[in-house]
């Protein structure tokens, strides 16, 4: 009996993800718990182990297909996978899913063998198309029912759609009825009379300055097939989709402000060199800028409630709790892990989590739990070199912090130009519900609060 190997349930609210990539082939042996496929969801990545041990016998979902929870990827045999195939299986051969074999170039595809003693299957009706084929069809607004398909029984794959594209862009224009309509007019009535003018003074400088140099000529475009040679296509993984339209919805629905203030980091700069052997001795970590920034914004958010709301419906829902997220950049795009009940812990224990949520972000380990919910979020720019920037809200949120690279600046103290470690800070809030000067008295508390260190520990 084969065991089937089938979508499991992805998380709350994640309903479909895209399968990454096969780690095993048809044929090999395979543990029990062992890996054999990844699939990529909105959220995070989630590893399909075999449920027993036996031989990876069919393949029914391939690399880059979009899935649902519970539909069919493939199955496993318990014998030594020689054993008997599922019955919508064509041929004896390996069965390969149409999805995968549309990946592969049409010269390496294998032309499926009937079995003897059975008529071959008809071949597809003209004009069907892969899943691949229709969506980017649909995408370069392509119509398939004059497209003739090169794929096995005639299918349309996406080389196909990607020539027919081609030939329609290099396609000469054809007459239209108007221009049939125009009868050819004769020479004398085509031919205008150009009546010479005297050179002006500007005419003369410029063929002053043209002089004796040769003509510029134009290159002549290339052809949209000549272009195809110079590109490269690539899919986005389901997180890069998720994290495109989550932003997109953003700028839609939210009234989006930015204010911008800065925050001598000298006194910060200072404990933090004072400090810094003692506490990562007493604390096995070290002290870095972000508990500061966590806790300076617990900090504003109590004192300003409605930055650390959301909004359902008509109603502005106040959160009392203070789940700080922090934006993270992962190779597959920017994750936001949070910190839970960021207001009841200190320093090391902040310091501790984000290092550990940042390590596991990078590694693609993060879990869902680990990115759900989060009331408010801090992105630093700063450390790829950012000076300033307006960053987006993460929504449902209705404020974000933004951190910005540290530069030393001449600025004026008691009467004198003196250099001064400078941070320039960004926050981006939901006008709807935030006021403007309300946005700009939050800015200017955690300014106050990272210019006096000590001020954070009256707010813990």
């Amino acid at each position: 009996m084969p065991i089937d190997i089938r979508v499991p349930e992805l998380g709350e609210s994640v309903l479909e993800a895209v399968v990454g990539k096969w780690q095993k082939k048809v044929g090999d042996r395979v543990a029990a718990g062992e890996v054999l496929l990844d699939l990529e969801t909105e959220k995070v990545n989630q590893e399909v182990t075999a449920e027993r041990a036996g031989t990876l016998a069919e393949i029914v979902k391939g690399d880059g297909v979009t899935v649902e929870v519970g539909d069919l990827l493939g199955s496993l045999s318990e014998g030594d996978g020689e054993s008997q195939q599922r019955p919508s299986g064509a041929g004896t051969g390996t069965p390969l899913a149409p999805e995968l074999g549309e990946l592969m170039e049409p010269e390496q595809r294998p032309e499926p063998s009937p079995s003897p003693g059975i008529a071959a299957a008809p071949p597809a009706a003209t004009g069907a198309a892969t899943p691949v084929a229709r969506r980017l069809a649909g995408e370069q607004g392509v119509d398939l029912a004059g497209i003739q398909g090169s794929g096995p029984g005639g299918r349309i794959t996406k080389d196909d759609v990607a020539a027919a594209q081609g030939r329609a862009a290099t396609a000469p224009p054809q007459p239209g009825p108007a221009s049939m309509a125009q009868p050819a007019l004769p020479a004398q009535a085509r031919a205008t009379p150009i009546v010479a003018q005297p050179p002006s003074a500007i005419d003369a400088l410029i063929a002053r300055g043209t002089a004796g140099l040769p003509p510029i000529q134009a290159r002549p475009p290339l052809s949209t097939a000549a272009n195809a040679t110079r590109e490269r296509r690539v899919r986005m993984s389901r997180r890069r989709q998720t994290i495109a339209r989550r932003l997109v919805e953003a700028q839609q629905t939210a009234a989006m402000l930015t204010t911008f203030n800065e925050v001598d980091m000298g006194a910060i700069m200072d404990l933090r060199k004072r400090r810094r052997e003692s506490f990562k001795e007493r604390n096995g970590i070290g002290l870095g800028f972000m508990s500061f920034f966590t806790r300076a914004s617990v900090g504003a958010l109590k004192a300003f409630p409605r930055l650390n709301a959301e909004i359902q419906g008509d109603e502005i829902v106040l959160k009392q709790y203070y789940d700080i997220g922090i934006a993270v950049g992962a190779e597959e795009g920017l994750v936001v892990p949070v910190v839970r009940d960021a207001d009841r812990k200190g320093f090391a224990q902040i310091e501790r989590e984000i290092t550990d949520l940042a390590a596991r972000a990078r590694a693609n380990t993060l879990g869902l739990a680990d990115l759900a919910g989060g009331t408010f979020t801090i992105t630093n720019g700063g450390i790829y070199g950012s000076l300033l920037s307006t960053p987006i809200l993460n929504a449902p949120q209705v404020a974000i912090l933004g951190m910005h690279k540290i530069e030393e600046r001449a600025m004026v103290v008691g009467g004198q130009i003196v250099a001064r470690s400078m941070m320039y800070l960004a926050l981006t809030y939901d006008h709807r519900i935030v006021d403007g000067g309300e946005a700009v008295r939050f800015l200017v508390r955690i300014k106050e609060l990272l210019e006096d260190p000590e001020a954070l520990l009256l707010e813990g």
